[in-house]
């Protein structure tokens, strides 16, 4: 069976962060995932993919997930959709995060639409489904396509690891909370890209991850 989406994967900026546009398969209406930076590398991959871009969608509103979000808004005359509301003060310091990493172009910026738990997204006819994982940051969510079974993930969860808790407002047990029991139930199959590195499934993670499998909570 065809998958619903394609999408194709450009890492950006000195931290190598996964921007992916991501389009319906059907109807070729297309979405920029965590616009980190680097916007003419992005405007470059987006007319090669020759895809219509119909709007920017966020997992978090740390810099190098969100710090091109603004400009490309501007650019391409498409909205933002997501984070979750929680991620505002994140959005309003990306200026000040964007000087202590040395990438001054990155800009502050306002969704034209926050999202909650159980919110959805449309890109075409792909319908993605909003999860609120907290953790890494207080208003991070995920996109999750149940008919592709693929999930983009942000820094919730990485092949092998999970997202970092010990930034402002970042929270240990709520993080390992949102991946055992917003996550890992969508099922062992379902595949996901993580904000940095490569892909992997929820069942690897569950019974590989040091930090979140089964072994590692006792739930073995």
């Amino acid at each position: 069976m065809t998958s619903p989406i394609q999408a194709l994967v450009v890492p950006v900026t000195p931290l190598q962060q996964n921007t992916s546009l991501v389009w319906c398969a059907k109807t070729k209406r297309a979405a920029f995932i965590d616009p980190g930076g680097e916007v003419e590398r992005l405007l470059a991959a987006l007319a090669e993919a020759d895809v219509t871009i119909e709007k920017i969608m966020l997992t978090h509103g740390h810099l190098d997930h969100a710090g091109a979000a603004a400009e490309l808004s501007e650019r391409l005359g498409v909205p933002i959709e997501g984070p979750h509301r929680d991620e505002a003060w994140l959005l309003d310091a990306i200026p000040e995060q964007a000087a202590r990493y040395g990438l001054p172009d990155a800009r502050a910026c306002t969704p034209d639409r926050w999202l909650d738990d159980g919110d959805k997204v449309s890109l075409g006819e792909a319908i993605f489904d909003v999860v609120h994982c907290p953790g890494h940051t207080p208003g991070h969510i995920v996109f999750y396509e149940p008919e592709a079974k693929f999930a983009f993930v942000g820094d919730v969860l990485f092949k092998g690891s999970i997202g970092r808790t010990d930034f402002p407002r970042g929270d240990h047990d709520a993080l390992i909370s949102s991946i055992r029991d917003k996550l890992f139930p969508l099922g062992d199959d379902v595949r996901f890209l993580p904000g940095h590195g490569p892909m992997s499934t929820f069942g690897w993670e569950r019974k590989t991850n040091p930090y979140v499998s089964d072994l590692a909570v006792g739930e073995a």
